[in-house]
């Protein structure tokens, strides 16, 4: 259990650990909102770094980071359907053959997360944000080739982005949106589309979390699963209310240089987490 190895539920709520994760949402609601980039690749390194300052053991650290930050994509998620819909930016025929492959992929894949250890995690999640890191610096498009696959394809795309996904904890966009405009769907409504994907993405990972962690689960610790509840609630909070002056400043701000800029923060954090769990 979590709680016999140095952190309780007191010490986890102190002032400067409340105050780290209100900021962590503010930059990540910000940048979510400037670049348009789920907040995943930064919660997962920066909550494995508070974590293990609070005292959460090595072994369940990554489970405990990834679990977290993919709770706190759920409010993110609803807010920017929300907005893509009102936009007509969703294609919710493709949402709807996409959507079970999506959850039962991001299910499924949490138990396979809970079975491996955090230095594995820590290098697939590493591996992974190179790949994203290099996608935002070529800013490469995949050419629209193809038509939209039938509803077993899709479904099993779907499978395999969200169990992707659900490994890494992010909302899924750096994989449904290239696939999408693969399969000569507009950019715009490839991102919207993308967006109400995140949804039961989050959710469905969220619930694997919750219950393959269960039996690690300290609630006088706010730790439910692999979730620290205090720090889903402190973020969500912060991001919801800082992703709209993001996207404010995404037409005066030089946009292609800051992602550039991003992608190295990426994998500078990425590499710190994977030596810290080493």
């Amino acid at each position: 259990m979590l709680g016999k190895h140095g952190a309780n539920g007191t010490e986890m709520l102190e002032v400067e650990w409340l105050f780290s994760f209100l900021l962590l949402g503010s930059f990540i609601g910000f940048m979510a909102g400037l670049l348009g980039i789920g907040g995943g690749g930064i919660m997962v390194p920066v909550l494995t770094t508070l974590f293990l300052q609070q005292g959460i053991p090595v072994k369940d650290v990554v489970h405990l980071a990834l679990g977290t930050s993919m709770a706190s994509i759920i409010v993110t998620s609803i807010s920017s359907l929300r907005a893509h819909h009102a936009k007509g930016g969703v294609i919710w025929v493709i949402v709807n053959r996409m959507a079970f492959g999506i959850i039962l992929g991001a299910f499924l894949a949490t138990f396979l997360a809970s079975s491996l250890s955090s230095v594995y995690l820590a290098l697939f999640f590493a591996l992974f944000m190179a790949y994203v890191s290099l996608q935002m610096c070529l800013n490469k498009k995949p050419k629209p080739t193809r038509e939209l696959a039938g509803g077993v394809g899709l479904f099993m795309v779907g499978s395999g982005i969200g169990a992707v996904s659900a490994l890494v904890s992010i909302g899924g966009g750096s994989l449904t949106v290239p696939y999408l405009t693969w399969q000569n769907i507009e950019v715009k409504k490839a991102i919207g589309t993308s967006a109400a994907i995140g949804l039961p993405l989050s959710i469905a990972g969220t619930l694997g979390y919750l219950i393959s962690g269960w039996e690690r689960a300290v609630p006088d610790d706010f730790i439910f699963g692999y979730i620290y509840l205090p720090a889903v609630l402190l973020i969500s909070s912060t991001s919801f209310f800082t992703a709209p002056y993001g996207a404010k400043l995404a037409h005066k701000l030089p946009v292609s240089i800051l992602k550039k800029t991003f992608s190295m923060l990426l994998i500078i954090l990425s590499i710190k987490m994977l030596v810290a769990v080493i």
